[in-house]
């Protein structure tokens, strides 16, 4: 078979006195995601993805929370190190598939830098990078504003 598909999700709560990084770039928003990392739920829902469909298991088991060496660290070079693996394994990045829901900022004016920056790591063109963003009409916990989730999906195909 020379195509696989994986699905990757991820959340994140919302904190004071963080930035908000999503997509790989900074947003402007009064709070950020909370977490080991700089807890880029999108790069994070993507590499979980990517993982997912070389059968290399998940970003927790690659990139531990528990590991010093990860902490506030940029996620775009846990994407990076995620598509590092995905060549060991002779695999190659075909398209990727995300959304992210959250209640606020609005999302959509950021997104072609955020295929801009995650596309150039991937070595992908934008054209296969798509970012969507949604809300969740007020309900549940990214309703309430408390955090932020991001679905993805990604095809790989075998290069070698």
């Amino acid at each position: 078979m020379n195509f696989r598909v994986g699905f990757g999700y991820d959340v994140h709560r919302l904190a004071d006195n963080r930035e908000l990084w999503l997509g790989g770039i900074k947003i402007d928003h009064p709070r950020g995601l909370l977490g080991h990392s700089d807890a880029d739920v999108l790069i994070h829902a993507i590499c979980d993805a990517l993982l997912g469909a070389a059968n290399l298991r998940d970003i927790g088991f690659h990139f531990p929370d528990t590991a010093g060496e990860y902490k506030n660290i940029d996620s775009k070079l846990l994407l990076a190190r995620t598509k590092a693996l995905l060549l060991q394994k002779g695999y190659k990045v075909g398209n990727i598939d995300a959304t992210i829901c959250a209640e606020h900022p609005k999302i959509n004016p950021h997104i072609p830098k955020m295929q801009q920056v995650m596309s150039e790591i991937l070595g992908i063109g934008e054209d296969y990078l798509s970012i969507k963003a949604t809300t969740s009409e007020k309900m549940g916990f990214v309703g309430r504003e408390e955090g932020f989730s991001a679905y993805a999906v990604a095809l790989i195909e075998k290069i070698k």
